[in-house]
């Protein structure tokens, strides 16, 4: 039997420390019942100091404190946009630094941001990629972010023994995967679900860079279902629901897709829908889900 990943109260993804409690929930608890966050002390402190300033920086133009929020959410939408092209079961990118950041208006309507930062790959290798981007912001309505990125070194990533072995595994598996709550309301994960965890903030950071602006910042904070799907195409194809959380407004919103990977082809999203938490609301505060 795989070992648990031990963690305490909170967990750590993608530079936010978050904990969901209340695992094991119905389907219908997930989608109507309020999420508890468990956020630490030094997190809240943090949280406190940043939207202290909020209303200064916002809208600053000119160079950007890196530290500061709104250097780090455009970096952080870099960082999506990172994942969807490189991402893998055994390969996520989070941000570790801003070195440097600029902002300007731009005619067309928009902001767009000029960043240095260096990016981790946490998942496995550990290593550090330094990088630059260019992000847009539009201010015309369901318009997603356009990004501009270079990294260097990235070329030399290749699929990797660990994912070949991986795809052979579950691609001809008679038993297909399913699983709840990763991690569990105490933090913990097997091992074994650890590459579909990684998966599935691949596949999050899909949907987080589309429904991005200038007033989100988002992170994945659970899976609350996975399910493999039959397919007769060469890849993995896998069913979530994810919880999806919101740094600016603290909101905890559900998306369900449906993702397939293989090492030929990468991480696709073929599929996404808002599922929102009691019936009378129709789509994220910052968007509408896919028709």
């Amino acid at each position: 039997m795989a070992k648990p990943v031990e963690n305490p109260c909170v967990r750590a993804y993608y530079g936010v420390t978050v904990s969901l409690r209340g695992g094991g929930a119905t389907e219908q608890n997930r989608n109507c019942s309020r999420r508890e966050l468990c956020v630490s002390t030094l997190l809240l402190q943090t949280l406190m100091n940043t939207f202290l300033h909020a209303t200064e920086l916002e809208m600053a133009t000119g160079e950007l404190v890196p530290t500061h929020f709104p250097a780090r959410r455009a970096a952080k939408v870099a960082v999506h946009y990172l994942n969807t092209r490189h991402g893998s079961p055994f390969r996520v990118f989070g941000l570790q630094q801003v070195h440097k950041a600029t902002a300007e208006d731009v005619d067309a309507g928009g902001r767009k941001y000029s960043l240095d930062f260096s990016a981790t790959e946490w998942a496995r290798s550990k290593s550090v990629f330094r990088c630059s981007a260019v992000v847009l912001f539009s201010t015309a309505q369901k318009t997603p972010p356009d990004v501009q990125l270079q990294c260097e070194d990235l070329q030399q990533i290749n699929t990797t023994p660990q994912e070949e072995a991986f795809y052979h595994r579950y691609s001809t598996s008679d038993s297909p995967v399913s699983a709840l709550d990763i991690p569990d309301s105490h933090g913990n994960m097997s091992q074994e679900m650890e590459p579909f965890w990684h998966l599935a903030g691949v596949s999050a950071s899909f949907i987080m860079l589309r429904e991005s602006s200038e007033n989100t910042e988002f992170n994945m904070a659970q899976v609350a279902s996975v399910t493999q799907q039959e397919t007769s195409e060469k890849q993995l194809m896998l069913k979530y629901h994810l919880l999806l959380h919101d740094f600016v407004s603290q909101e905890i919103l559900h998306w369900q897709l449906l993702s397939s990977w293989s090492p030929e082809r990468g991480v696709r999203v073929l599929e996404t829908q808002f599922l929102p938490k009691c019936p009378q609301a129709t789509g994220p505060p910052s968007s509408t889900p896919d028709q």
